[in-house]
C-alpha cells in the first residue's frame, strides 16, 4: 500500500460521490412528490467511504490490467468492463430474485456505471 496514490484516489471517489448524491437528490426529489422522504444523509456518508474504496479497487485494477500505462481510454474500458460483470450481473440477478421492475434495475445499474466511468475517466486522467 505504500505506492497507492491517493489524491487521485480521492479525486475519483469524490467525483464519483457527487455523481451519486446529484442522482440521489434528483430520485429523492420525485420520490417527494410520491409522498417518499428525501436521501438521508447518513447514506451520502457511507456511500463516500465506500466510493474511495471503490475507486481504491479499480485503480489497483488498472494498474495490473493497464499494459502501456493508465489512460483515460483505459479507466473508462476497465471501468466499464467491471460494471458488466460484476454489478450489472448481480443487479440483473438480485432484482429477477427480488422480483424488482426492470425499469429499476435499469436505474440503479446506470448509477453506477456512471459512478464507474467517472471513476475511471479520472484515474485514468490522474494516475
Amino acid at each position: 500500500m505504500t505506492n497507492v496514490k491517493w489524491i487521485p484516489i480521492l479525486s475519483a471517489a469524490f467525483a464519483g460521490w457527487l455523481f451519486s448524491a446529484l442522482w440521489h437528490a434528483a430520485a429523492a426529489r420525485i420520490q417527494s412528490h410520491a409522498g417518499r422522504r428525501a436521501f438521508p444523509v447518513l447514506a451520502l456518508v457511507a456511500s463516500l467511504i465506500a466510493q474511495v474504496l471503490m475507486a481504491l479497487v479499480l485503480a489497483g485494477v488498472l494498474a495490473h490490467t493497464a499494459k502501456k500505462g493508465v489512460t483515460i481510454s483505459s479507466g473508462a474500458l476497465v471501468a466499464s468492463i467491471c460494471w458488466l460483470g460484476f454489478v450489472l450481473t448481480t443487479h440483473v440477478a438480485t432484482h429477477a430474485r427480488d422480483k424488482i421492475a426492470p425499469l429499476q434495475t435499469l436505474a440503479q445499474s446506470g448509477h453506477w456505471l456512471g459512478v464507474l466511468l467517472i471513476q475511471g475517466l479520472a484515474l485514468g486522467a490522474l494516475l
